[in-house]
């Protein structure tokens, strides 16, 4: 699941969008009702269940591209603007960094390889 009362790549988040980014990000978080927090686990685990569902096709297929499109207008809902460039920038890292990785791997082996392809073919196709 996610949980969104600590956060061990903040870090990075910082090094690459800067702490601006990272600060409105926190207090957007912050400032959520426990509802709201309930309402985009609940979003995300169910975005991350439908993309490992379709993590064995072509991640520039009509269906890949469906649910990556879903999990950035999520990101940007409930967390901040994202680019399409820091949106790539957020898949790289989910290949780069092991524990993004083992993380995202934990709902479909393969899943963070994938969601990092089709995270760059979404932002790279819809500039």
């Amino acid at each position: 699941g996610f949980d969104f009362s600590h956060n061990p790549y903040e870090e990075e988040a910082r090094k690459l969008y800067g702490d601006k980014a990272v600060d409105e990000s926190n207090a957007k978080v912050k400032s959520m009702s426990k509802d709201t927090l309930n309402e985009a686990q609940e979003e995300m685990t169910r975005i991350y269940t439908n993309l490992a569902s379709v993590r064995n096709t072509s991640p520039k297929s009509n269906e890949a591209q469906e649910a990556i499109k879903e999990w950035f207008d999520c990101l940007n809902h409930y967390f901040g603007n994202y680019s399409l460039e820091a949106f790539k920038g957020l898949g790289q890292m989910y290949v780069d960094d092991e524990r993004f990785t083992k993380n995202i791997d934990q709902y479909g082996e393969g899943l963070a390889k994938f969601m990092c392809e089709a995270m760059a073919h979404f932002a790279d196709t819809n500039k």
